[in-house]
């Protein structure tokens, strides 16, 4: 299947009227085959879309607007195409409804369809002091902090430069270095967590080149000793790297995975906003490890 789709268009019709024939999926399979690694270890977990722009008209005729928060199974068979996601809701922005939940239930419907799973559908009016969505869920919107160590000055004391590389690099895992704990905790069978995050990572978007920029966090348990430089030289080694979100996530997970080999690993990135819509792959080796959806600053 084209990743091109809507995305890859010169030009763009902004639909007024609601149209759902708009969202165009994207096979998963795509940016899999690309990692080669297997496939069923990639699909635990979630991928958040948070959109910004959401309006539509109530029955008088006044535009109402809303924030929304999309929950994507990674066992999906398709992501969204981003562009098309926010034609779609551009869409509804002259359609009345009647309440809410006839727009949450709308918008689930129609996610749904598109990527053949059950996308869950959230909306969150803008007054501050409504902490619930509309099924009286915890909002989570609040801005949040990623969990651990920072490791953006783990090259600080470094004389070497740090070079550009067309693809991510895993070797740069096991480079020669130092070893530098996160975590001072050492499980009884020799294992140890870390839990860290860089502010660094960079990515191309595949179909436009448009830089995606983002958080990365991981938390990982592992017998094999760990170093922050060789983590954020491996991070930096993504920045020229064409990819979807969903497919970076996935790409760090199975690069992980192979090299320490943990008996837990969870890998996220909430990457910034572009087009009122911010994308939040995340990954897990168990759905019990599985973290709340979040906001960060640059969100």
């Amino acid at each position: 299947m084209s990743i091109h789709g809507i995305l890859g268009e010169q030009t763009t019709d902004y639909p007024t009227e609601y149209s759902p024939e708009t969202l165009y999926p994207i096979a998963r399979s795509m940016g899999r085959d690309a990692i080669g690694w297997q496939d069923d270890k990639l699909t635990v977990g979630i991928d958040w879309w948070q959109a910004f722009e959401i309006s539509w008209l109530n029955p008088q005729g006044i535009s109402q607007v809303a924030i929304a928060r999309f929950s994507i199974p990674a066992s999906s068979p398709f992501i969204v195409e981003s562009k098309s996601l926010k034609l779609y809701l551009n869409s509804i922005n002259f359609t009345e409804f009647a309440s809410w939940k006839d727009v949450q239930a709308l918008i689930a419907k129609d996610l749904s369809a598109c990527l053949q799973t059950d996308v869950q559908v959230a909306l969150f009016g803008l007054n501050d002091d409504i902490n619930d969505d509309l099924n009286g869920n915890e909002t989570e919107l609040l801005i949040a902090q990623p969990e651990g160590v920072c490791i953006d000055e783990a090259l600080a004391g470094n004389t070497d430069k740090v070079a550009l590389t067309e693809h991510p690099d895993a070797s740069l895992l096991c480079a020669s270095e130092e070893v530098e704990a996160c975590s001072e905790s050492v499980a009884s069978d020799g294992s140890q967590p870390y839990t860290f995050y860089s502010n660094l990572l960079r990515s191309n978007c595949p179909v436009t080149n448009q830089p995606d920029w983002g958080t990365l966090a991981v938390s990982i348990t592992t017998d094999k000793p760990f170093n922050n430089a060789n983590m954020l030289r491996y991070i930096l080694s993504f920045r020229q790297h064409n990819g979807f979100h969903e497919q970076c996530v996935e790409q760090i997970f199975a690069d992980l995975s192979q090299y320490y080999q943990p008996s837990e690993l969870m890998v996220r990135a909430w990457y910034t906003r572009r087009g009122g819509i911010d994308i939040n792959p995340c990954r897990v080796s168990d759905i019990s490890l599985l973290p709340k959806p979040s906001r960060l600053i640059r969100q």
